[in-house]
């Protein structure tokens, strides 16, 4: 199965540290869904507690945050509480336990050759299709801020319908869609567009 952008997000039930939850729970949030290949692992430890320090950034964005990897709930249980008995940061969201690795292959989110979830992250919008997915090596940590700027883009094309230029950041201008007529683009001549094919927005 392939999970392809502007597609619905496969739904699930799973177990996690917070309980069982379904995707369509969160149907009219976003949802931002990650995972990591195993716990106890280095880099995927510096990332939970770098999301659990941005979590309010998040919650303020009304953004849920859902991690997963292949780990029994055991397993996520003890990694949790040890990054809090370690380093006084507790984990505010749900970790999916996918032993059966149902929610991984539907988001193309496991490596066969390892059995272990590869580093995948999910931007799901309110009516859960699938907005934006990058997929990350084990050597490469995630860009927590990049992450909330790209949540921040997509809520600013939601409502205004425009889209972001390179480096794009809230408060700045977004850029309207292309002409799809001769006639328009002729039309863009005249209303102060930097170009026919490119014009600014202030929303």
């Amino acid at each position: 199965m392939a999970v392809y952008l502007g597609q619905k997000a496969p739904d699930f039930t799973a177990n996690t540290t917070k309980g069982p939850v379904s995707l369509s729970d969160y149907k009219g949030k976003w949802v931002l869904l990650f995972s990591h290949p195993a716990d106890f692992t280095p880099v995927c430890t510096t990332e939970f507690m770098g999301f659990s320090e941005r979590y309010e950034d998040f919650k303020k964005l009304g953004v849920e945050l859902l991690g997963l990897s292949v780990d029994s709930i055991y397993s996520h249980i003890a990694w949790l509480r040890d990054i809090k008995e370690h380093y006084g940061i507790e984990v505010p969201f749900p970790l999916i336990a996918d032993l059966d690795k149902e929610v991984a292959r539907a988001y193309n989110m496991i490596d066969e050759k390892t059995g272990t979830t590869v580093r995948g992250v999910f931007i799901i919008d309110p009516d859960q299709k699938v907005r934006w997915m990058i997929y990350y090596p084990a050597e490469v940590g995630r860009n927590i801020s990049e992450i909330l700027r790209v949540v921040k883009a997509f809520q600013f094309n939601w409502k205004n319908k425009l889209a972001t230029p390179v480096n794009w950041e809230p408060g700045q201008p977004g850029i309207a869609g292309a002409p799809s007529t001769l006639d328009d683009s002729f039309k863009r001549d005249k209303d102060g567009s930097e170009r026919w094919y490119l014009k600014r927005v202030n929303a």
